[in-house]
């Protein structure tokens, strides 16, 4: 028995003739001919993200803390309900820092060192991204915003 295998035949023993068949069977199981998968817009995966995000993160409301410590923002996403606060407060000491919006709201908080904090209130569901300009590679924040 002979195997072809890269435009060559080579000799085969026996029993090596059905491990290979069997590897074959697998290998085109696992194949695809084209793309799988589901296809979906910009509007359908915001929303999508936003009902995620409502999952995975407990919804909040009232008073809702965030806190800058090691330049890191924790939580760095959080959701909470329309008309509530949310109150950073910075805990790294002598490192000043900041909150700006980046898109779905407007605010600018100043900076503030260890110890300031900045409130804002939420009015209207969407979501909220916002940075501290000051470190903005490692504290980027998300506030999803929901009835």
């Amino acid at each position: 028995m002979y195997a072809r295998a890269l435009g060559y035949l080579f000799p085969m023993p026996r029993l090596a003739a059905p491990l290979v068949g069997a590897v074959a069977l697998l290998l085109a199981a696992c194949g695809s001919s084209g793309p799988t998968g589901t296809v979906t817009t910009a509007s359908t995966t915001a929303a999508s993200r936003s009902a995620v995000s409502e999952t995975l993160s407990p919804v909040q409301s009232g008073l809702v803390n965030v806190v800058y410590k090691n330049i890191l923002i924790h939580p760095a996403s959080i959701v909470v309900r329309v008309g509530s606060t949310i109150k950073w407060t910075n805990e790294d000491g002598d490192i000043a820092h900041n909150v700006e919006s980046e898109s779905g709201a407007s605010f600018h908080s100043g900076d503030f060192a260890g110890g300031g904090t900045f409130e804002y209130k939420v009015t209207k569901v969407g979501v909220i991204k916002y940075e501290c300009s000051i470190h903005p590679a490692s504290m980027q924040g998300t506030i999803t915003v929901v009835r």
